[in-house]
């Protein structure tokens, strides 16, 4: 399976890293879902990334707790 850049960096954190990336992932997809809701966002295709960065985040951070 191919890696991007973003999974590679995923790939290399601590899980403790991995929580405050996802931690910000979830902020971010909040105010990306209140710009929506008000008719503010103007990237709609920014919640598709951050939706999927959410599941890539807590995929390692399930990996990691099985290895452990």
């Amino acid at each position: 399976m191919k890696r991007t850049q973003t999974t590679k960096a995923l790939a290399a954190k601590s899980q403790a890293e991995l929580k405050t990336e996802l931690a910000a992932l979830l902020k971010e997809q909040f105010g990306l879902r209140m710009q929506a809701a008000t008719q503010q966002l103007t990237n709609t295709e920014k919640l598709k990334q951050v939706r999927r960065n959410i599941a890539r985040a807590r995929t390692f951070i399930h990996q990691k707790a099985g290895q452990a």
